[in-house]
């Protein structure tokens, strides 16, 4: 009975139509199409990872900040502005530092930029250069501030976590370097604004 069954088995695998893989240009065309198919299904599991991981957590981020905002108040954070226009060395950390991390922290990209309005007109493109070096390196730590970018520091994250890094400690270093940067290229910017408008003639809306 098993000799038979076995018999079977090999003529109907025998009587199977086996067919070829395409070769030439249809060849190409077939392995092409199949490895665009699955750049997408690499692209669902990608996201299916983040619905079931960090999506959650930026939610409930995103509703403890506004919360917090609440609580300190817009005003408060608006007369840091205001202190942080005043001529000075002493004001450049404030300017250049503080302002913008917290600008990005509170008011998040990109209602951030918006805290220029504080500044003088010779301020303003300093304080810019300097918010826009900052809106990427907060989010290691705090994904809320620019949540539509968050697949840069994912990105650096993915290639620091397959060599065995830790990304909580890439986090940090990637928020303290920002600022590093954040305040040089203001403090720089403002020099740069400084010697091109001086060689202009000098208006009243410049000059305030």
């Amino acid at each position: 009975m098993s000799l038979s069954l076995a018999l079977t088995g090999l003529v109907l695998a025998a009587d199977q139509p086996t067919v070829e893989k395409p070769t030439g240009f249809f060849g190409a065309l077939a392995t092409a199409a199949q490895w665009f198919i699955g750049l997408f299904n690499e692209g669902g599991k990608v996201f299916v990872g983040l619905l079931t991981g960090i999506i959650p957590t930026l939610i409930v981020l995103l509703t403890f900040v506004n919360a917090l905002i609440v609580l300190i108040g817009p005003d408060k954070i608006n007369r840091l502005g205001e202190v942080a226009a005043r001529p000075g060395l002493v004001y450049y950390p404030l300017r250049y530092l503080i302002l913008p991390a917290l600008s990005v922290f509170f008011l998040t990209n990109p209602m951030c930029y918006t805290m220029g309005q504080f500044l003088p007109e010779k301020y303003k493109p300093a304080f810019y250069d300097s918010q826009v070096s900052f809106v990427h390196p907060i989010t290691g730590l705090f994904p809320h501030a620019n949540a539509g970018e968050l697949f840069v520091f994912l990105g650096i994250a993915a290639g620091i976590t397959g060599l065995g890094g830790q990304i909580g400690d890439l986090a940090i270093r990637y928020f303290l370097v920002g600022l590093v940067v954040c305040f040089i290229r203001g403090c720089f910017t403002e020099f740069i604004t400084f010697r091109m408008t001086s060689r202009r003639p000098v208006t009243k809306e410049a000059a305030a």
